[in-house]
């Protein structure tokens, strides 16, 4: 007898295979807690825009910068270096424009 045959005859039938009640359980108390985090999460940002309307925080208290690292800092480079090309294109243009048209010479 080879290992698939025992594995197979050792498998259920399909009729005998049902979710059950505690998977549907499990699922609904899943569904309860995110609905509940929402809640929550909602409840909070709301407090936060209160105190921020009521002066609760400091605005002259400036915020620390924090470096970008990894994929974010090599975004960051990206789109500086896009950015200083596209001036330095655009000061070509410019520059090219005051100079005039090129001589045929």
């Amino acid at each position: 007898m080879s290992l698939t045959s025992v594995v197979l005859a050792a498998a259920p039938q399909d009729e005998d295979v049902v979710a059950g009640w505690t998977a549907f359980a499990l699922f609904v108390a899943l569904i309860v807690v995110v609905a509940l985090l929402g809640v929550s999460l909602t409840r909070r940002l709301k407090n936060v825009d209160k105190a921020a309307e009521a002066g609760l925080y400091d605005p002259s208290d400036p915020k620390r910068e924090r470096r970008a690292t990894g994929l974010a800092a090599a975004r960051e480079m990206h789109a500086q270096r896009a950015a200083d090309d596209a001036a330095e294109d655009e000061q070509a243009r410019h520059d090219a424009d005051r100079r005039g048209p090129a001589s045929a010479d």
